[in-house]
C-alpha cells in the first residue's frame, strides 16, 4: 500500500514539473504586443563602442603583461557576447517570476559577501573583493540586484505602512544592510554608495510627499560639512587611506602616491585631446602612464583620441538609454515592475555620473567602472542581467502605451 502511494506522489509530481517546464517554455515562446528594441540596441551599441575603446586603450599592457595584445579585448569580447545572450533570454521570461525568489536572492548576496573574508575570498591589487568558486566574481555586485528586486517587493508587501517614518526606516535598514555589507565584507566602499543611493532612490518614488526626502538631504549636506570642517584641522596627519584619498582629489600634485598622480594623468588626457582628439589609437597617456587605464579610468582614454566630441557623443548615448528605463518605468504594467526598472535607472545612473565626476577631478577617487565601457566581466554580467529584467517589463507593456513612445 505504501509503494502504491509513494509512487502515485512521485507520478504527481513528475507530472507537475513537467507541467511547469513545459508552461517556462510557453512563456519563452509568447509573443507580445511590445519589445523595446531601442534599449537593446543602444546597450549593444555601447558594448561595441566599450570593446573598440578597451582594445585602443589595453593593447599595449596587455602586450607587455601577457604578450597578447588583444588578451583583455578576447576576454571582455566572449563575456560580452554570452551576456547579451543571457539578456535576451531572461528578457523572455516574466519578471514576476522574480517575487517568489528575491527574498533568496537578498540573503545569498550577504552570504556570498560574507564568504569574501573565508579561504574563497581572491585579493587583487590589496582589495580582497573577489570570490573564486570555479569562476571569479564580486559578490558585491549581486548586492546591487538583490536591492534592485527585493526592495520593491518589501514596498508592495507593506502598502500604506510605506508612507510612515517607520516604514521608510525599514527600508533604509534594508538598504543599509547590503550597503554595509559592501562596505565591510568586501571593502567596496563605492558600491556600498551606489547601494545606499538605489535604495533612496526606490524609496522616494515609491513615497508620496517629497518634503521629508528634501529636509534629510540638507540634514545630511549640514552633518558632511560640520564632519569635514572638524576634520580639516588634523587630515594631513591621518593614516587613513581614504582621507589620504580625499587630499589626493584636493591637491593632487602633492599627493601623488595617493591616487593624484592617476588623476592628474587623466586631465592631462582629456585636455591633450581637445574637441576632436587625436585619433582612435593615437593615445600616449594609455602607454603606462595612466595605470589600469581599461578599468576606471577609459573615459579619459576616450576624451583623448575622440576629443571631447566623442565624450560627448557617449555621454548622449548613456542619455539615451536612460530615457528608455524612464520609458520603461514609467509604463509599467505593475507596480512592481516600475520600481524594479527605477532602480536599474538609479544604478546606472549612479555608476555613470561618479565615474565622470572621478575622472575629471569632481570628487576623490573611487574605483567605479564606466558601465558596459570599462573592463570587467562580473561588471557586463549582471549590468546585462539587469537590462534583461529591464527588457522583461518592456515586453508586459500594453500595445496602447506603446503608440504613445
Amino acid at each position: 500500500m505504501r509503494e502504491l502511494v509513494s509512487d502515485r506522489i512521485m507520478i504527481e509530481m513528475g507530472s507537475t514539473m513537467s507541467k511547469k517546464i513545459a508552461d517556462f517554455f510557453k512563456e519563452i515562446r509568447e509573443k507580445t504586443d511590445f519589445y523595446d528594441y531601442n534599449l537593446l540596441a543602444v546597450v549593444i551599441l555601447l558594448i561595441c563602442f566599450g570593446l573598440v575603446m578597451l582594445y585602443s586603450t589595453s593593447a599595449y599592457e596587455s602586450d607587455v603583461k601577457f604578450g597578447n595584445d588583444m588578451y583583455y579585448f578576447q576576454r571582455q569580447g566572449l563575456i560580452s557576447l554570452g551576456a547579451i545572450i543571457f539578456a535576451v533570454l531572461i528578457s523572455r521570461i516574466n519578471y514576476r517570476r522574480l517575487i517568489s525568489i528575491a527574498g533568496l536572492i537578498y540573503v545569498a548576496a550577504f552570504i556570498l559577501m560574507g564568504l569574501v573574508k573565508s579561504p574563497l575570498g581572491v585579493e587583487y591589487n590589496g582589495a580582497r573583493r573577489w570570490l573564486d568558486l570555479g569562476i571569479k566574481f564580486q559578490p558585491s555586485e549581486i548586492a546591487k540586484i538583490a536591492i534592485i528586486v527585493y526592495l520593491p517587493v518589501v514596498i508592495i508587501s507593506m502598502g500604506r505602512t510605506v508612507k510612515t517614518l517607520r516604514g521608510v526606516a525599514f527600508l533604509l535598514v534594508l538598504g543599509a544592510v547590503q550597503a554595509g555589507g559592501a562596505f565591510i565584507l568586501t571593502q567596496n566602499l563605492s558600491t556600498g554608495l551606489i547601494i545606499g543611493g538605489i535604495t533612496v532612490v526606490i524609496i522616494f518614488v515609491s513615497h508620496p510627499k517629497t518634503a521629508p526626502f528634501l529636509i534629510s538631504l540638507g540634514a545630511l549636506a549640514a552633518v558632511a560639512a560640520v564632519g569635514i570642517s572638524m576634520l580639516a584641522a588634523n587630515i594631513d596627519t591621518s593614516s587613513s587611506f581614504r582621507i589620504r584619498r580625499v587630499l589626493a582629489w584636493l591637491r593632487p600634485e602633492e599627493f601623488k602616491a595617493d591616487g593624484g598622480y592617476q588623476v592628474m594623468q587623466a586631465l592631462y588626457a582629456i585636455g591633450s585631446g581637445g574637441f576632436f582628439g587625436k585619433g582612435l589609437g593615437n593615445s600616449t597617456q594609455k602607454l603606462g602612464t595612466i595605470p589600469e587605464a581599461q578599468n576606471d579610468m577609459i573615459f579619459s582614454i576616450v576624451c583623448e583620441e575622440l576629443g571631447v566630441f566623442g565624450g560627448v557623443m557617449l555621454l548622449l548615448l548613456f542619455a539615451y538609454l536612460l530615457y528608455r528605463l524612464f520609458f520603461i518605468a514609467q509604463n509599467a504594467p505593475d507596480l512592481y515592475g516600475s520600481l524594479m526598472v527605477t532602480g536599474i535607472f538609479a544604478h546606472i545612473a549612479l555608476q555613470v555620473i561618479l565615474n565622470i565626476c572621478v575622472v575629471i577631478n569632481l570628487i576623490p577617487t573611487t574605483g567605479i567602472t564606466l558601465p558596459f565601457i570599462s573592463y570587467g566581466g562580473t561588471s557586463i554580467l549582471f549590468l546585462m542581467t539587469e537590462m534583461g529584467i529591464a527588457l522583461s517589463v518592456s515586453r508586459r507593456i500594453k500595445f496602447q502605451s506603446a503608440e504613445g513612445k
